[in-house]
């Protein structure tokens, strides 16, 4: 795994996400990504900057969460559900729009709303599974976000870790549950690629003890 988000669901996020940018040399050295997501307000988005987010992902589209990440350079995905949510919050500046809830829309939704504005970067979130990610990468997707279906949570909470891992490596998440954050990370969305990706993937971990399965 290449990038990491925790949530502020959970409000131990920002402290885990300080003591791995100390103890996990990749999140420094630009081979790997940690952020937070969750992030509903400005002043959410300067804490998880301050805690050292090096991404933010949010349910909803405001102009004052791009405004805040652009300020430290940090890559920013806002969450939009109707096409016009979608279009408002790419105008705001977001670097990916997260289709959220996408469990009700499937692929075909994607699909449809990037015939008239193919330049959107969407990233479907919510309701997307290791039977599901396929169809809306071919639809058009750039990223999906995989969380709960990802992680077997009985897993989790028994810290069973060499588990996780090995579900990791037998799905291929090199690139099929990706967030490609890495791209953005490293430059602005013009160049974000739309090939398949082989460098990142991602997972929102709903337990901080999940901490403890990261390889840095």
């Amino acid at each position: 795994m290449r990038a990491i988000e925790f949530t502020l669901t959970n409000p131990e996020a920002p402290a885990v996400i300080t003591e791995l940018r100390r103890v996990c040399p990749d999140f420094n050295a630009g081979t790997a990504a940690i952020g937070l997501g969750s992030v509903r307000t400005a002043q959410e988005a300067r804490m998880a900057l301050d805690a050292g987010a090096q991404f933010l992902v949010s349910p909803i589209a405001l102009a004052s969460i791009v405004i805040e990440a652009k300020k430290h350079d940090v890559a920013v995905c806002l969450g939009a559900y109707t096409p016009t949510d979608i279009a408002t919050g790419w105008e705001f500046g977001a670097d990916i729009v997260k289709v959220f809830p996408a469990r009700s829309l499937g692929p075909s939704f994607v699909r449809d709303v990037l015939a008239p504005m193919p330049y959107l970067r969407l990233m479907p979130t919510g309701g997307v599974d290791l039977n599901n990610i396929r169809e809306y990468l071919g639809a058009g997707a750039v990223a999906v976000g995989v969380g709960g279906k990802f992680i077997d949570q009985e897993h989790v909470r028994a810290e069973r870790w060499d588990e996780v891992t090995r579900r990791d490596d037998a799905t291929d998440l090199e690139w099929s549950a990706s967030m490609l954050m890495r791209s953005s990370l490293l430059g602005n969305r013009t160049t974000f690629p739309r090939t398949r990706p082989n460098w990142v993937s991602m997972v929102t971990p709903s337990r901080m003890s999940l901490c403890q399965s990261v390889t840095c």
